[in-house]
């Protein structure tokens, strides 16, 4: 029973976070902090007398050990990826006491804030063939620079346990065990776990991920050079799983799709090896990543976006999406 008021996500104030935070960089003199972008976490850019900045503000559920696996993989790469001719990565940047995020108590709980480069370039559709051949170079040379990043603490992986088990059990809890679509959902998500355990068995690659590559929205590009951010979800996984959110993306034409799919194929190709085993599992993949994109839904509901829009038609959206998916009768 609640006695006080219970904040489930809240927005700080950026003057707030200037207030807190300004003194802790060696940044130049503040001008503005302003909220940005409203995602998983949130994103506020930060203009200072030396330039632009971008401070991500974690939600409560990200602790301290999840940010400090993040930044840990970030600086490793940095310094791997430093002479990289496709790739780069976004820098954070430490505070004046050589610690790299602030702690901050907000109305939910604790948040962790980080600070960022501002990272100049455009943002690429990846709608013409070259532009996916040199994406898929870059995303080849990031999967190359991850084999090279040791970081020793635990960290859970991106396997079925994630993609599928634990979205299922926050589907069901959601929705019941007793509506008509569990019974549906409970089949497809063991079978497509069947699948890409037999899948796996053909040595498919596997190491650290970006975790969320969807293309255009974790990266810029500058030049010839992609520069890769947002590593909340880098973890040890299927790197088939990784090229599977770019193949799924929706902003493509569907009539090209294919032929930009295969251009960055041959793009990865020219840099590491992906195998015919690794390219027949991606399609497995696209589904798992929207198995898990449902379960995302899910969790953000209380404390984000909110029951209304997600009844009935959000449910039978994904239980028809799945049926069309043809793995399940």
């Amino acid at each position: 029973m609640y006695t006080q008021p219970k904040a489930l996500r809240s927005v700080l104030d950026g003057r707030y976070l200037e207030y807190m935070m300004s003194e802790q960089f060696d940044i130049g003199n503040w001008q503005e902090c302003v909220y940005w972008l409203r995602g998983l976490n949130d994103t506020y850019r930060v203009k200072t007398s030396k330039g632009l900045y971008i401070l991500r503000v974690y939600r409560t559920e990200i602790k301290e050990a999840d940010v400090k696996y993040e930044l840990e993989v970030l600086s490793q790469l940095k310094e791997t990826l430093a002479s990289a001719s496709h790739t780069d990565v976004g820098e954070h940047i430490a505070k004046k006491d050589h610690s790299t995020y602030t702690v901050i108590d907000a109305p939910e709980g604790t948040r962790i804030a980080v600070m960022f480069r501002y990272i100049d370039g455009v943002e690429n559709n990846l709608e013409e063939e070259a532009s996916c051949y040199a994406f898929g170079q870059s995303a080849a040379q990031l999967h190359e620079a991850l084999d090279h990043v040791v970081v020793n603490q635990p960290r859970y992986e991106l396997d079925t346990s994630f993609l599928i088990d634990q979205p299922l059990e926050r589907i069901i809890h959601y929705i019941g065990e007793t509506h008509e679509a569990t019974a549906f959902l409970q089949t497809f998500a063991s079978t497509l776990k069947e699948r890409i355990n037999i899948a796996s068995q053909h040595g498919l690659d596997v190491g650290l991920c970006h975790g969320d590559m969807h293309g255009n929205n974790n990266v810029f590009q500058q030049g010839e050079v992609f520069t890769h951010y947002d590593f909340e979800w880098v973890a040890k996984g299927w790197r088939a799983y990784d090229l599977a959110q770019v193949k799924a993306r929706k902003r493509q034409s569907g009539e090209k799709k294919d032929v930009l799919w295969q251009a960055l194929l041959s793009g990865y190709r020219s840099i590491r090896n992906f195998s015919s085993e690794d390219e027949q599992a991606v399609d497995l993949f696209i589904m798992a990543r929207r198995f898990w994109v449902m379960g995302l839904d899910v969790a953000f509901i209380d404390n984000d976006m909110g029951a209304l829009d997600y009844g009935e038609d959000w449910l039978n959206d994904f239980v028809d999406e799945f049926r069309g998916m043809g793995i399940v009768v």
